[in-house]
């Protein structure tokens, strides 16, 4: 079971802002920032997780998302 965790740890997502956050209320610009996306066309590479592929689903419509 180790070995599982240990290789899903190592999965990186490339995600990027394409949209602006405003206007779109709060939990969609806390879940903007909670990424770590600042600006339009930022990049941030993220943990693979089950929290952050949350956070991507629910503002799927501003950013872009790709295996790294």
């Amino acid at each position: 079971m180790a070995n599982t965790q240990k290789s899903a740890a190592g999965k990186k997502l490339k995600v990027t802002l394409v949209r602006s956050p405003f206007g779109t209320g709060r939990r969609h610009m806390a879940c903007v920032r909670g990424l770590g996306l600042r600006r339009i066309r930022h990049c941030v590479e993220v943990e693979d997780t089950p929290a952050v592929r949350g956070m991507i689903s629910k503002v799927a419509y501003m950013v872009k998302c790709e295996e790294v």
